[in-house]
C-alpha cells in the first residue's frame, strides 16, 4: 500500500436527533465525517475533505475532528451555515433522515478550493458527496485523477429524499463504480438501487472492476463480503442497540483502518482472509457504536484485541 494519508471526502453536518419520547439532541454527523472520525480514533493517518462553516456548529465539527486526530489540511472553510439533518429514531433505534442542505456548508466544495495530500493511500467518498452540487462534481473529478496505486472506497448510502434526478444520480454512481475498489452498501441501499433483487446479486452488479468487492451491511446479522465469484458472511457481536446512527460509517472506517494497519492495498483485495479480518473488525467497531447515542465510534484504546 502507498505510504500516505487516507482521504475521506463528503459532507459534515449536524444531526438533530428526535427520540421516540419527543426529546431533541444534536450530534456531529454526516456519513463521511463519521468515517473520518472512526479512522482518527483508530489512530490511522486520515484527512477530511469537505466544507466546514465558520458558524458555531461548524466550529464544533472542526474541533471534534481535531480532537479525534483527523487532519484538516484538505478541509475547506465556508461562511455558509452548517448543513442540518433531522434524524427520527424509532423504538428499535433505527434512524430515518431529512436533510436541510440548500445554501449550506456541505455542498460548498469546489475544485478550485481543493488541496489534497501529496500521497494518498486510500480515498473514500459517499452519501451526500455523490448528490449535492458542486461537491458531487468536484469529488467525481478528483476520483478520476487518482493514481493507480490509490484504493478507492465508495458508500452510496442512498438518501432518496435528496436525489432530485434519480437517473443522473445512477449515471454518476455507475461512473464512480468503474474506479471503486471497495463498495460498502446496506440492504436499504440495494432495495432502492435494485428493488426486489437478492442482496448478493444486486451488490455483485455494482462491481465495476475485476478485483473489486462489495461489503453488504446486514445490521445485527453482520455483513456479507461479495466478490465477482464468491460470498462470505461475517457475524456481528450480539448487543443492546441504543441507536444505529453512524453504524455503517463506523463499519467502513474500521474496515479501512484494519486494511491500512495490515499494510494492504488495491492489489491485495483477492486475499479473502485479510478481507474477512477487516470486515470482522468493522462489525465489532460498528456494534460498539450502536451501543451509544449518536455517531460515537470507539477509540483504539477501548479495544482490547489487536486492530487487525
Amino acid at each position: 500500500m502507498v505510504d500516505g494519508s487516507i482521504v475521506v471526502a463528503g459532507e459534515a453536518l449536524i444531526d438533530l436527533v428526535r427520540a421516540p419520547d419527543g426529546s431533541l439532541s444534536s450530534h456531529p454527523g454526516g456519513g463521511p465525517y463519521n468515517v473520518a472520525r472512526t479512522l482518527g480514533r483508530l489512530e490511522r493517518p486520515v484527512s477530511f475533505l469537505g466544507g466546514l462553516s465558520t458558524d458555531a456548529f461548524g466550529v464544533q465539527l472542526r474541533e471534534q475532528l481535531q480532537e479525534d486526530g483527523v487532519a484538516l489540511d484538505a478541509a475547506v472553510t465556508t461562511t455558509a451555515p452548517t448543513t442540518l439533518a433531522l434524524a427520527q429514531v424509532d423504538a428499535a433505534g433505527v434512524a430515518s433522515y431529512r436533510f436541510y442542505e440548500a445554501g449550506t456548508s456541505a455542498p460548498a466544495l469546489t475544485l478550485a478550493a481543493t488541496v489534497l495530500p501529496e500521497r494518498i493511500e486510500a480515498f473514500y467518498v459517499g452519501t451526500l458527496g455523490l448528490v449535492l452540487e458542486p461537491m458531487a462534481s468536484t469529488l467525481e473529478t478528483l476520483v478520476g485523477r487518482l493514481g493507480a496505486e490509490t484504493l478507492v472506497a465508495l458508500d452510496p448510502n442512498c438518501r432518496p429524499a435528496t436525489i432530485a434526478d434519480p437517473d443522473a444520480y445512477r449515471a454518476r454512481l455507475r461512473r464512480l463504480l468503474r474506479r471503486a475498489d471497495v463498495v460498502k452498501v446496506s440492504e436499504e441501499d440495494l432495495d432502492w438501487l435494485e428493488p426486489g433483487a437478492d442482496p448478493a446479486t444486486a451488490a455483485r452488479r455494482l462491481l465495476g472492476a475485476p478485483e473489486a468487492l462489495a461489503l453488504v451491511t446486514l445490521g445485527g446479522d453482520g455483513a456479507l463480503v461479495v466478490t465477482p465469484e464468491s460470498e462470505l458472511p461475517v457475524r456481528a457481536p450480539a448487543i443492546e442497540v441504543v441507536d444505529t446512527i453512524g453504524a455503517g460509517d463506523a463499519f467502513m472506517g474500521a474496515f479501512l483502518a484494519s486494511w491500512s494497519e495490515q499494510g494492504l492495498g488495491r492489489d491485495d483485495l483477492a486475499r479473502l482472509d485479510a478481507v474477512e479480518r477487516a470486515a470482522r473488525f468493522g462489525c465489532r467497531v460498528a456494534a460498539i457504536a450502536c451501543e451509544r447515542a449518536g455517531a460515537d465510534p470507539p477509540r483504539l484504546a477501548e479495544l482490547r484485541a489487536p486492530l487487525v
